[in-house]
């Protein structure tokens, strides 16, 4: 049988039996019943992979591979987001030719994408917003000319620049009105970047709600929908509660987004989850159990994947990627565990080690043996053996 020998948080070491993988009927064709989008990660150039510029570390094939994986699941892509290390070592040049590889693989497979947009273009911290404006319509007509739907990313330019909520009515208003297809919003919390405390004009999310409703109302015709990551279950129900009527709530909600795609008998949650990228099979077979009117089917299946998906976002929240990328190692998506920018020393030892037995435990690992030889070699390099 596989086996690992693992770190403890006790620093003492523990052997790991890795048991047989989850039997999980996945479809291909994209959920009926939601909307659902995994944002995917990106993969680096071993040999590249660095501190440095991060814009040439990017192993193209392998990336790419990961997004027609995720299309054979029936998952569509968020592209060229926090997943994919945008602002934390991939750069507006980088999402930017990110997107456009992926839009172009899109066609050719009949992949649903949607593809971040902000500001970070920008090379000033101390941007008018005039400039901020400018930035956001410049990258939402490259995505858009690129035949790409955007998700309009929050700014921590404007999270800067902001003076009250007017300045966030005047600045989406700007680049609403002229957007040609459809937005998501995106209400990104400081659980997740502290850079954009105080988004919408408000430190009090519950307060900011109004904000949110007053663009949303005001383009109603253009807006699509509101990804919600705030890790406030409480609040995104409160939201959609008052969502106008064909305007989608699409959870980032990484902890509880079972209960809150379910739904409370009225109001649901549709899906774009960086959870998902590591979890693709799971997503695609609970999907399929609630098509078919399964709920309790579709909670058997995504529930006890909340745990792991707990541990890759666990504080310091944005690290969440290392895991990402950590566990598409662990499962051959990826030939070795490095990350542009030199992403991964943003996670302990111990703290993979604890993704590895959280993975096992859900049955992630589909080939064990070949896991454990990969996760035994790279902590034996680190004198635990």
């Amino acid at each position: 049988m596989a086996s690992i020998v693992l770190p403890d948080l006790d620093r003492s070491t523990g052997t790991l039996v890795l048991g047989e993988p989850a039997r999980l009927d996945t479809r291909s064709a994209a959920p009926t019943s939601r909307a659902v989008y995994a944002a995917s990660h990106v993969v680096a150039d071993p040999l590249r992979a660095s501190a440095e510029n991060a814009a040439d570390q990017i192993d193209w094939d392998a990336t790419l591979q990961l997004r027609r994986d995720l299309w054979s699941l029936g998952l569509g892509v968020a592209e060229s987001m926090d997943t994919a290390q945008r602002g934390m070592g991939l750069d507006w040049a980088g999402a930017r030719e990110l997107a456009v590889r992926t839009l172009t693989e899109a066609k050719s497979v009949g992949g649903r994408v949607v593809v971040g947009v902000a500001t970070d273009q920008l090379k000033t911290d101390s941007p008018s917003l005039e400039e901020i404006r400018d930035a956001y319509l410049e990258q939402v007509e490259a995505i858009e000319s690129a035949g790409g739907e955007v998700v309009l990313m929050a700014s921590r330019h404007l999270a800067r620049a902001a003076s009250g909520p007017d300045d966030y009515l005047s600045v989406y208003d700007a680049v609403l009105s002229a957007a040609t297809r459809p937005v998501v919003l995106h209400w990104l919390g400081s659980v997740f970047d502290p850079a954009l405390d105080g988004y919408w004009g408000f430190s009090d999310p519950s307060a900011a709600m109004d904000t949110v409703l007053q663009i949303i109302d005001n383009h109603r015709e253009r807006v699509r929908g509101i990804k919600v990551s705030l890790l406030d279950p409480a609040l995104e129900i409160a939201l959609r509660r008052r969502m106008p009527d064909g305007v989608r709530v699409f959870t980032g909600d990484d902890y509880n987004y079972v209960d809150l795609i379910a739904g409370d008998g009225t109001h649901t949650s549709d899906a774009l989850l960086g959870a998902f990228a590591a979890l693709g099979p799971f997503a695609s077979a609970a999907f399929a159990r609630l098509d078919d009117g399964d709920e309790q089917g579709f909670r058997n299946i995504l529930g006890p994947t909340e745990t792991l998906s707990r541990l890759l976002f666990a504080a310091p929240t944005q690290y969440y990627k290392v895991g990402v990328a950590w566990l598409a190692y662990l499962g051959g998506k990826q030939d070795h565990f490095r990350m542009i920018g030199g992403f991964e020393t943003g996670r302990s030892l111990t703290h993979l080690a604890e993704l590895v037995r959280a993975g096992d435990a859900i049955g992630l690992f589909t080939d064990p043996d070949f896991t454990a030889a990969r996760a035994s070699a790279y902590f034996a390099v680190h004198g635990i053996r």
